[in-house]
Parts: C-alpha cells; structure tokens; sequence
C-alpha cells in the first residue's frame, strides 16, 4: 500500500483557518467563498501555538447558533441559505467542538486509528455518526445503496477498495454492516425481473444483493411484497457479512481472531436498533451455497 495511504499520513498537509479556508486556489466562479484569515502552516507550530491562534480566531455566533439548534436544512429555501446553514454549523462545531477538544483534534490531523468501519447505506435518513454517536478518528465508514458488500470474484469498486483500506493498513477489529427499514434500494433489487441485463447503474449495483433476494423469496414467498423486503434488508445484510468472508485478507483475521463482523439494523418507524454478530465458527462458505449462524443479538430500544 502506498504510503499516501498510510494512517499516519494528513490530508493535504495541515492549515489553521479564521473564517474560511481551502487548500486550493479559488477560481473565479466561485467569488462568493471568501479566503480572509486562511494561511497554509509552512511548518509546524507548537501546540500552544496552535491553541492560542485557534483562540484568537474564536468566531462568536449569534444566539441562533450556539450549538443548540442550527435549523433544519429541509426546512430552508434557497442556494445561499442552504450554504448559510452549513456555514452556522461549521462554525457551531469549530466553536463548541473543536477548539474545546484542540488537542484531541490535532492529534488526529497526524493519524487515525479507527476500531470500527461502518458500511452503511447512502440513504440520507441513514446517519450513523448521528443515530450511533460516533466521534471523529473512531470509524473508518463507507456507504452506497442498499449498504451491500460485492464478493471478490466480481472485481474492484470503491467499497471493496476501502476495506482493504480499513483491514490491511488501519488494522480495524470490527466490521459493522448497517441496513434499515423502507429501503428504496432493497426494494428495487426485490422488483428486478431476473435474468434480464440492464444498464441501469442502480440495478446493476443492487444485483450483488441477489443471493439474499433468493434467500428472501424462498423464506417467505406466503407474504406481501412489502413483508418479503422487510425480511431482505436484513437478510441481504447476513448475505454482505458472508461476502466479506470471500475477501482472503479478512477471512484469515476473522479466523484468528482479530477481526469481528457485525449486522445491524436501523428500524425508522419506531427508533429501534437490532445488533448482532456473526458466527464464524458456524459458518460454511463455499462455491455451491453458504449458510450463516449469528450471536450476541441484541435489541436497543
């Protein structure tokens, strides 16, 4: 792995910003974003520095945004009062996060060593830092539709890139595979009419779920349509768990130990959480079929 990828290597290199800043050039389109206050570290000041120079760019907010309640981004209309939210909240967190926790900050610009990566689905009701209280440097995340894990043998894409990432440079112990209620993704891959080929990029994506579709069909073909893609968003987890285990690098840190993986399950209709861990020692994974045992299930709610 190059060492651009290393853990220990910064993003971009290091900057203390006032108002605002960026590692690049503003072109001129883009007149609006303002650059006053910014200044690249050409080398690296003392963390007493740093703390005092965050101090004197301290930004005081308004009542309306101290942290408290910085409104609701579906709730504003219009381009520049959408970026005026962000823009509270940015500085929100710099003031009330940030600078309160600098040092801890600052010793994550050199280095992060994440225990968890979390795959997620891109769904926008999904935020697991947010429903779960992750902290920055804690997880090592990636989310795509339907949170599904493609097995091996069916080549690179960005989610098997970054777990390579995540278990043969960060070292993580924990995989946790999250999915939840009234997936649209789960739902398109349960419409899909089979064997016909499509350019569609959505379909063609949420096909890497059709073993957990198949799965799904035949445990519960008695039911309704909106039941069956109950019963496959937590199925096409267990099936991403088990395709996890065709990547060699994480099924020998599974069978020795060192890594675990995990389903959960985010229920939106009553805020409920479902944990569970799967049993490798149960498992049996081959070319003909898999089966899967979980453990250590629990119900947060």
């Amino acid at each position: 792995m190059s060492s651009l990828l290393s853990s220990k290597a910064p993003l971009l290199g290091s900057y203390i910003c006032g108002d605002s800043c960026s590692p690049f050039s503003v072109p001129k389109f883009m007149n609006w974003v303002t650059t006053d206050g910014c200044r690249a570290a050409a080398s690296l000041p003392s963390f007493k520095e740093k703390q005092q120079e965050a101090s004197s760019n301290y930004v005081r907010l308004g009542p309306e945004s101290k942290g408290v309640d910085v409104g609701n981004m579906a709730e504003t209309d219009g381009y520049q009062n959408l970026f005026d939210l962000m823009k509270q909240r940015f500085l929100s967190f710099k003031n009330q996060k940030y600078i309160k926790e600098l040092e801890r900050f600052q010793a994550l610009a050199e280095a992060q060593y994440p225990k968890f990566m979390v795959i997620a689905c891109a769904d926008s009701r999904v935020c697991p830092s947010n429903i779960l209280g992750f902290q920055p440097g804690e997880v090592f995340m990636i989310r795509n539709i339907a949170n599904l894990v493609p097995v091996m043998k069916n080549g690179p894409s960005e989610c098997n890139a970054a777990l390579e990432f995540a278990v043969t440079t960060l070292q993580v112990g924990n995989i946790l595979v999250i999915g939840h209620s009234s997936c649209a993704g789960i739902e398109a891959l349960m419409s899909m009419q089979e064997d016909v080929e499509s350019r569609n990029f959505i379909k063609k994506w949420v096909a890497n779920g059709k073993v957990a579709k198949l799965r799904t069909k035949a445990a519960t073909s008695h039911l309704s349509f909106d039941q069956q893609c109950r019963f496959c968003e937590k199925e096409s987890i267990n099936q991403s768990l088990l395709n996890l285990l065709s990547y060699p690098w994480i099924e020998e840190r599974v069978r020795k130990e060192l890594l675990s993986l995990h389903g959960g399950y985010y229920d939106f209709s009553n805020c409920s959480f479902e944990k569970w861990t799967l049993d490798f020692k149960e498992c049996n994974v081959n070319e003909e079929g898999s089966s899967y045992a979980i453990k250590k299930q629990e119900f947060w709610c």
